[in-house]
């Protein structure tokens, strides 16, 4: 059974998803990722889903729910992405490793859809950025375990 890492923030309707979609992208070999938010919108940012295509990690069928269908799940890693969940995250039953990496949410960005959208990649690529680092240090723990 693969650790269980669950990304939170409070919509889960942006940066969680683009989290999620990017770290199982880099690890979901080695990782189970999930997502989950406080006070989730119920929907997933179309924006998000765009911006995700253009480097080819599809996150259309991924739908946002609430952090409460998790709290019987062993939880290995919560990572919370914004300071709004960091704050109302519960410690959930064997979690072992809490981290919080804050981000803009492009889910307030204004102006045109370029404007709009130059957010999201903006936050998109900060996200790749420290997740697949992130992935990339799982997998060399991994390596020096085995």
């Amino acid at each position: 059974m693969k650790p269980v890492v669950l990304i939170l923030c409070t919509g889960n309707s942006c940066r969680s998803h683009l989290a999620e979609g990017i770290l199982r992208a880099a690890a979901g070999d080695l990782l189970e990722v999930q997502s989950a938010g406080s006070k989730p919108t119920g929907q997933v940012h179309p924006l998000a889903i765009q911006v995700m295509n253009e480097i080819g990690i599809p996150i259309s069928d991924h739908r946002s729910k609430h952090l409460d269908e998790f709290l019987s799940r062993p939880i290995e890693t919560v990572i919370t992405v914004c300071g709004n969940a960091d704050q109302a995250c519960p410690v959930f039953p064997n979690q072992s490793n809490r981290h919080h990496w804050g981000f803009d949410d492009p889910a307030h960005a204004t102006g045109t859809e370029q404007e709009k959208l130059a957010v999201f990649r903006r936050v998109r690529d900060e996200i790749r950025r420290v997740f697949e680092a992130y992935a990339a240090g799982r997998r060399d723990q991994t390596t020096l375990k085995t």
